[in-house]
């Protein structure tokens, strides 16, 4: 425990460096700002009301919400409100004194009145601001949270949070009296202090009318756009076999056991984690498992580049046809393989191509895989009517043994009369494994030279090419995550399937590739047209389609530098 606690501290102080942090640091900012005789009391009151309130809706929102029946949204927008309101204060010198006199007298009635001036006006701007903020969680952070949603808080929960949000309000107050330093020994700030207090005011009200509206989520997401190794790797640390360990005595309950997973239907499995906040929603609002109870709820770990999520789609989309009238509630939590599949909007199209209705919910942090110890594209997970995981499974295949027991657990809620399953046979040929082009996990590569990672380099061709394996031929970049080829670069690879796919994302304009098997334009996948594929989004393609699985040679001729490559997938 005094490990998770250490551990939670230290990821509540690297969190000044995520871009979660950006949308509120102007409201930390205007905090420095003040009279000489609030001294340091305004930032004491910011970091106590940011750490009392940040603790107490982490842990008890949930259960606020339900047993008062007021909406978190109410809660944020009266925190906006309060914002604003300060804001103006800061603009209009008699509104602040009015607010001034009236903690003033709110202090008399705490013992010997001796709270100092701006404590109060700090303490408010930090309840709101603990309501406000959301955190880029890591795996202990986000265990506690899909906890306090399910509604079970404990003392340890309770410490970790507190730990947490400590640990974040340090480097707050760091700022702060940094800010009110400045303010204080620069000739040119001191002298323009009632000017900065003024612009200081406007920033808080338009952060506070941004983050009425949204904007705060959108800054985020074009920040992460903008710069998109931004935050990577700062809560990599809590990713380690002893805090994962600590984190499991935390979450679950002595009678649960794992070894339940899978087994038969009258055996109690794992309760199901919460779906943790924060993602953007598509064909719903925000949901949670609290208040799915009473229905049977499949959770879908997906990614929409994947072909094995992909050829599991047809039969997910069938169930929900069948099945969403009677109880049954499908979520696909969209945990991206890929930086680019991170961005909404090719996830709005992947899910508009893939014609899916049911709610879909980005993951983009990897909060409920890690709350789920998911390790798998595709993974299902089902949830019985008390919010138990009663079956899982991971991958394709055994979509009639899924479907029964959806069967199984909506009879449990009384519904009768179902037919049983006949879904189609499948079969996948491939026997070549999916095989990444970046050089953080490139493998089966065959050209001669050693690859030089993120400058272009001059490959060759392999002269004799063992099965399985690809060699380039030209100039190319290898980056981390994918290859860029320059005009008339190729590759070849012996690959043994019946079908060849290839994630690939556009570098500026659309890109021409020519695609030839076994020397011969021929055997046309779904995205080859007469032997080219034209690379106009950031998808998946699907290059080849040949009437038998076997043994080819797959050759790419590039005729720009238009197309980043990252994996190959066969089946």
């Amino acid at each position: 425990m005094i490990l998770l606690i250490c551990f939670a501290f230290l990821a509540g102080v690297v969190t000044i460096l995520s871009p979660c942090i950006l949308p509120v640091l102007p409201i930390i900012l205007s905090s420095t700002i003040g009279g000489k005789e609030t001294g340091k009391a305004r930032p004491i009151g910011v970091v106590i009301g940011f750490v009392m309130s940040f603790t107490f809706f982490t842990l008890f929102l949930s259960i606020l919400v339900k047993i008062s029946g007021i909406s978190s949204d109410v809660l944020r927008t009266i925190s906006v409100f309060v914002i604003a309101g300060l804001g103006i204060s800061l603009v209009i010198p008699r509104f602040q004194q009015i607010i001034e006199e009236l903690f003033s007298k709110l202090s008399r009635l705490l013992p010997r009145g001796n709270v100092q001036p701006g404590f109060g006006p700090g303490l408010l701007i930090g309840l709101s601001l603990g309501l406000l903020w959301t955190p880029c969680v890591g795996p202990i952070l986000a265990s506690v949270i899909s906890l306090a949603i399910s509604g079970t808080v404990t003392l340890d929960a309770f410490i970790i949070t507190f730990a947490y949000s400590l640990g974040t309000a340090i480097p707050m107050f760091l700022i702060m009296i940094g800010g009110r330093t400045m303010l204080r020994k620069i000739p040119w700030l001191l002298t323009n202090t009632a000017r900065i207090q003024k612009a200081f005011g406007i920033l808080m009200i338009v952060t506070a009318v941004g983050i009425f509206y949204n904007a705060d989520r959108a800054l985020q997401t074009y920040i992460l756009t903008l710069f998109p190794q931004y935050g990577i790797g700062l809560t990599k640390f809590e990713d380690n076999k002893s805090v994962q360990m600590e984190l499991k005595k935390v979450i679950q309950s002595k009678d649960m056991n794992k070894l339940n997973l899978g087994k038969p239907l009258q055996q109690k499995g794992l309760l199901a984690p919460e779906i943790i906040p924060g993602g953007e929603w598509f064909n719903t609002k925000p949901l949670t498992l609290a208040e799915l109870k009473g229905k049977v709820v499949m959770v879908d770990f997906w990614t929409y580049t994947c072909i094995n999520c992909q050829r599991t789609l047809p039969f997910v989309k069938e169930w929900w046809r069948k099945y969403q009238d009677k109880g049954l509630v499908i979520i696909g939590v969209h945990a991206p393989e890929f930086e680019f599949e991170k961005d909404k909007n090719n996830l709005a199209q992947a899910i508009k191509d893939f014609k899916l209705t049911y709610p879909i919910v980005q993951d983009n942090d990897f909060s409920t895989w890690r709350a789920y110890d998911n390790h798998y594209w595709p993974a299902k997970y089902i949830i019985d009517r008390d919010g138990y995981i009663r079956h899982t499974h991971f991958g394709e295949g055994e979509y009639d043994k899924t479907e029964e027991v959806i069967q199984e657990l909506l009879k449990e809620t009384g519904v009768s009369t179902l037919s049983p399953p006949h879904n189609p046979t499948t079969k996948t040929y491939g026997r070549t494994p999916e095989t990444y082009l970046g050089y953080g996990r490139i493998d089966h590569f065959s050209s001669p030279e050693q690859i030089r990672q993120d400058v272009s380099n001059f490959y060759t061709s392999s002269t004799s090419l063992p099965e399985n394996t690809f060699s380039l031929n030209g100039k190319w970049t290898i980056m981390e995550d994918y290859a860029l080829p320059e005009k008339g670069s190729e590759l070849t690879f012996n690959f043994d399937a019946k079908e060849v796919y290839l994630v690939m994302k556009i570098a500026g304009k659309p890109a021409q590739i020519s695609v030839y098997i076994d020397d011969k334009i021929q055997n046309f996948g779904e995205d080859n047209i007469n032997g080219m594929v034209t690379v106009n989004s950031d998808r998946l393609y699907k290059l080849i389609l040949l009437q038998t699985p076997g043994k080819h040679i797959l050759h790419l001729e590039f005729k720009d530098a238009n197309a980043q490559l990252f994996a190959f997938t066969f089946g």
